[in-house]
């Protein structure tokens, strides 16, 4: 028999410690960086949307977000997106967020932001892929030292800030549909790796600022834990990508799409519109 699964609003106190312990599970969190119950509440009933995954009636994860101003729009920020891992692999990342998004419309709001890792190739192609968020703003060591959320000791906590434009013409087509994948060969490498690099040993080379083509890449590891203890081959990368996001953000380009397979890459592309 397959899996019964619901996504459906939580108001309970009981739901609310379902999400803390969510939060232990998939993040290891300490006390002090876990957002606690009363929190929770106190964000939902001030206009938060949080939404609960449920497989055969337990809790399997969580989209958290909040009311914000952003660039003076009345916008949600979505902070928290957990599922635990014994239920990755069910889709329920994309249902929860297309959730929100549906919840989000519903309350009249046309945009939803968060920030991610830009290291993390697998939130990557859910986050530019497969929702159609766009981006254009590169925070460099924005969450300090919080142990939870440092690739390795001494790494940054740089984080790309997405915007997830609702009703836009890209956002509508990812919702009906998987977008096509875009072949890597055709397009400059801002970023890549050394021709002599083999797993796991990855190694960056130095980014190239020259470039001014319609469509840039940016290369980043598939699995970029498994360059941990390596050499600070992990710093190497995000000081690699810091600076070539750094430079073609301040040059009119916008991060659009990302690349999985063998190889993993942002698609950057020059543009002084808003993407559509």
């Amino acid at each position: 028999m397959g899996r019964t699964i619901r996504i459906r609003p939580l108001r309970t106190e009981a739901e609310y410690e379902a999400c803390v312990a969510i939060q232990r599970q998939v993040w290891n969190r300490t006390d002090l960086e876990i957002t606690p119950p009363h929190q929770l509440k106190v964000s939902v009933y001030m206009g938060g949307i949080l939404l609960g995954a449920f497989v055969d009636g337990a809790a399997a994860g969580y989209v958290y977000s909040y009311p914000a101003v952003h660039g003076g729009r009345t916008i949600q920020h979505s902070h928290h997106l957990a599922v635990l891992p014994e239920h990755r692999g069910l889709g329920l990342g994309k249902m929860l967020k297309w959730a929100q998004r549906d919840e989000a419309l519903a309350r009249g709001y046309n945009l939803i932001t968060w920030t991610y890792d830009p290291l993390q190739a697998r939130n990557a192609n859910l986050n530019i892929h497969t929702l159609g968020a766009v981006g254009r703003t590169y925070l460099d060591d924005f969450y300090g030292s919080a142990p939870s959320l440092v690739l390795e000791p001494g790494v940054p906590t740089d984080r790309l800030l997405v915007e997830w434009l609702l009703s836009s013409k890209r956002v509508c087509d990812r919702a009906a549909a998987a977008p096509a994948k875009i072949d890597p060969g055709a397009y400059p490498m801002v970023v890549a790796r050394k021709p002599d690099s083999s797993c796991p040993r990855i190694a960056p080379r130095r980014p190239d600022f020259s470039r001014r083509d319609k469509t840039l890449l940016v290369e980043i590891p598939c699995a970029i834990r498994e360059q941990k203890g390596l050499g600070g081959l992990i710093a190497g990368w995000q000081r690699a990508i810091r600076a070539a996001f750094l430079h073609y953000f301040k040059t009119g380009y916008v991060l659009t799409d990302f690349i999985s397979g063998e190889r993993s890459f942002y698609v950057l592309r020059r543009s002084l519109d808003r993407p559509r």
